[in-house]
């Protein structure tokens, strides 16, 4: 199950992917996207979303249709994690330190066209308001960018340990892999049907079961809602309508926009594809287009309602109608509208209609049915009834109409070289045990399955290298709020932590997870100790002895003892970036 390690460029990039399967920085995953899904499944392995299934939140779920589950799934992660995009969680790196890293193995400048933080500029919102400053990075050179690092179940269940959390928490890529493990574990939904889709700002899943659902942050977002003209539904939005697609992740593999090899069955790249172009268009029906109004406000001055009070006929603008949709528990709809109407005061009402503005009535006779029409037939129509209204604006008007309602997605070019690799074969019928089995078994000969043994941290069954190298290189928020104290005084700080680990039985934490969360196991107490003399007195060699419960860091002349339930045996030697470690007898 181990591979080699070598300094060759090869080898570099084996370890450095390998030593990425614990940080999974937003950067780590552009470049290595096979460590996507693994996360998806490393989640589905974790006992805790399995807990899910006991909570009476998800009662009987089992037995309902995919929208009551969605939802549930939804309000439980709603009110049981927040998004967080914090600068401090996991510390910051620099762009030259990391081009430096991955120079010898990828082009650094489509790095820098395909990600935000090294000179992306596809959505025009961002950086019309300043990227650096909107994540707080104008306080930094214009080199210091954010190690945001994509936490397993485990790191974001334990964010209510942090200080001013009460709740877990985690960023875009944790929660969109959240949902797809829940999807799978306690919605039963199988993993053909869920896919993640990264763009260089943001991550979201896409589920093609029915007329299909993403997910967004902690929200999710059907097809109706795609439409709905919310304010909610707009930044939802936002990536695929001003973003490339950098990655595509499934069960059967991956699909970059870079890399010409992808890995992704082609069928299923296909089918995902034409479900999430219909998905994001739409015909123009009258519900779509009140939506638009609404959306896009600028043009509901155009329009004119006309309705009937007490057998005589009444006229008001639309603004005035929408004006009331605030403070009413009803809307524009034809569902509720009369509703509204009947909330509105009558001064509000003109007794003949209002000049210069176009009656909505006469446009909303063009929908005749559900199905709606196309742009072109909506725009044959309505200029037969848009006379005194320029052509600019109008032209102006159906244009964003058009982007309204159809969003063409810039997915990675399906003509790649597709390699294959062996991908577990699991279902929602499958027990825990059984998928972790049926994952290590795998992992001798699958790439799939072996990282995500690496990403959820099997440590009785990886290699350690990795994971030394990660913890020693890529974990800057141990020493920058420690960087003043001697080792004795960090070792007394953890001395009063609990000694508990976030991830149960062989499983261990990066030492930026045991400072965040304020507790750990021996094993990753002495691993944290050693990182911050590693970044406190560069090329000092210090020595870890795991032997059972007893965990020993030796530095210098002197010896720190701790406490571990791990039951590893292993001796680690850390010397600058040198590292070893030996299985003791």
């Amino acid at each position: 199950m181990k591979k080699e390690t070598t300094g060759t460029p090869a080898g570099k990039r084996q370890l450095e992917k390998y030593s990425s399967a614990f940080t999974l920085s937003d950067m780590e995953i552009f470049i290595f996207p096979d460590l996507f899904y693994p996360l998806v499944l490393a989640n589905i392995m974790s006992p805790l979303i399995w807990k899910w299934r006991e909570d009476p939140w998800f009662a009987d779920i089992e037995k309902k249709g995919f929208n009551y589950k969605v939802n549930r799934i939804k309000q439980f992660i709603i009110h049981n994690y927040v998004f967080n995009l914090d600068l401090a969680t996991w510390g910051l790196t620099t762009k030259t330190r990391e081009i430096d890293r991955f120079r010898e193995f990828f082009d650094i400048d489509l790095l820098r066209q395909s990600n935000a933080l090294f000179g992306y500029e596809g959505d025009k919102y961002y950086f019309d308001i300043d990227i650096r400053k909107h994540f707080g990075l104008d306080r930094f050179t214009t080199d210091v960018i954010p190690y945001w690092k994509t936490e397993t179940v485990e790191a974001m269940t334990a964010f209510k340990y942090r200080e001013n959390f009460t709740t877990g928490a985690g960023e875009c890529v944790s929660l969109s892999s959240l949902y797809a493990a829940a999807m799978f574990v306690v919605g039963r939904i199988p993993l053909d049907k869920i896919f993640l889709i990264a763009t260089p700002l943001h991550s979201q899943a896409f589920i093609t079961e029915k007329e299909g659902l993403i997910t967004n942050n902690r929200r999710i977002v059907t097809r109706n809602m795609w439409f709905n003209g919310t304010s909610l539904t707009e930044k939802a939005r936002r990536a695929l309508e001003n973003e490339k697609v950098t990655v595509v992740s499934h069960i059967s593999g991956h699909i970059h926009t870079v890399y010409s090899e992808a890995t992704i069955d082609p069928e299923a790249y296909q089918m995902f594809s034409s479900k999430l172009k219909a998905f994001l268009r739409t015909n123009i029906t009258d519900v779509v287009f009140i939506n638009f109004l609404r959306f896009k406000q600028k043009y509901k001055t155009l329009f004119q309602y006309m309705c009937e009070c007490s057998g005589k006929r009444r006229y008001i603008s639309l603004e005035k109608m929408f004006e009331y949709e605030h403070t009413s528990r009803y809307n524009l709809s034809k569902e509720t509208r009369a509703s509204l109407v009947n909330e509105i005061e009558g001064d509000e009402f003109h007794l003949s209609p209002l000049s210069g503005k176009i009656m909505l009535n006469d446009i909303e006779a063009f929908f005749c049915d559900e199905r709606g029409c196309s742009l072109d037939e909506f725009r044959t129509e309505f200029v037969k009834y848009s006379c005194g209204v320029s052509e600019a604006f109008l032209y102006e008007m159906f244009e964003d109409l058009e982007k309204f309602t159809v969003t063409e997605p810039r997915l990675p070019d399906s003509e790649k070289f597709y390699a294959t690799d062996e991908v577990p074969v699991i279902s929602p019928q499958n027990t825990r045990e059984e998928i972790i089995k049926s994952v290590t078994e795998l992992a001798v000969k699958s790439e799939m399955a072996l990282l995500t043994m690496y990403v959820y941290r099997q440590m009785d069954m990886i290699d350690w290298i990795p994971f030394i190298k990660a913890s020693m290189e890529r974990n800057p928020v141990c020493f920058s709020e420690l960087d003043s104290m001697l080792v004795d005084e960090v070792y007394s700080i953890l001395g009063t932590m609990p000694d508990e680990s976030i991830y149960d039985s062989n499983r261990l934490a990066l030492p930026d997870e045991v400072w965040n969360f304020r507790r750990g196991d021996g094993v990753e107490k002495a691993l944290m100790l050693a990182d911050f003399i590693v970044m406190k007195y560069p090329g000092s060699p210090v020595q870890i002895e795991i032997s059972d419960s007893r965990v020993v860091l030796r530095y210098r002349n002197e010896e720190y003892p701790f406490q571990s339930s791990k039951g590893f045996r292993k001796l680690i030697v850390i010397s600058g970036n040198a590292y070893s470690v030996k299985d003791l007898s």
